[in-house]
């Protein structure tokens, strides 16, 4: 039995082929995670109602009166921002703490409710996207990556990004949603 250590990563568990495969899969749901999160940033910037509407949004779901602009910027910064390092694999970890931050918000602010399920407006999306930035953080970004360039692919990868991937991200999630966060009360018919 092989002990695989932090510094052996995901190419590593592979050998020839298979770690050329492994890299390429995980190129293919980097890139298109990433691109799905840094979309949904990029409309809440240019699309619809841009950041004017997103913050009337975000104060009607139950962020505090007055704080709707603040979270609609930190919502879409945080959406571009980790959606874009995420596809190209560059501060993995980190990106994927800010994909975990954005999903467990969305949920919990606006799906938790809902159940599960996606067609009645559920969770599961925010769960796939969140589940994937941790898993993406765990084996790291692989050879086709900013990170691997950089020298920093290895260094990340294992418990260690596992780690940050979820402490910051729920973390930051927590302390927004304690900061500006209040369930709205349902309203008397």
């Amino acid at each position: 039995m092989r002990i695989v250590l932090v510094a052996d990563a995901v190419p590593s568990y592979f050998s020839g082929a298979d770690a050329m495969a492994a890299s390429l899969g995980i190129l293919i749901l980097r890139v298109g995670a990433g691109i799905g999160l840094a979309s949904h940033g990029w409309n809440k910037f240019f699309g619809g109602g841009r950041i004017p509407g997103t913050a009337r949004w975000f104060e009607s779901i139950g962020m505090r009166p007055g704080t709707g602009k603040i979270c609609a910027v930190m919502a879409a910064s945080t959406e571009l921002g980790s959606g874009v390092l995420i596809a190209l694999g560059l501060l993995t970890p980190f990106a994927a703490a800010g994909m975990v931050a954005v999903m467990f918000v969305a949920a919990w602010t606006v799906h938790l409710p809902n159940g599960f399920f996606s067609a009645k407006d559920g969770y599961e999306l925010n769960f796939v996207l969140g589940l994937s930035g941790v898993a993406i953080a765990t084996v790291g970004a692989g050879r086709f990556s900013v990170d691997q360039v950089l020298g920093l692919a290895f260094r990340w990868n294992g418990p260690i990004g596992l780690a940050i991937a979820l402490v910051i991200g729920i973390g930051g999630a927590a302390a927004q949603l304690a900061v500006f966060f209040r369930r709205p009360t349902p309203k008397e018919s």
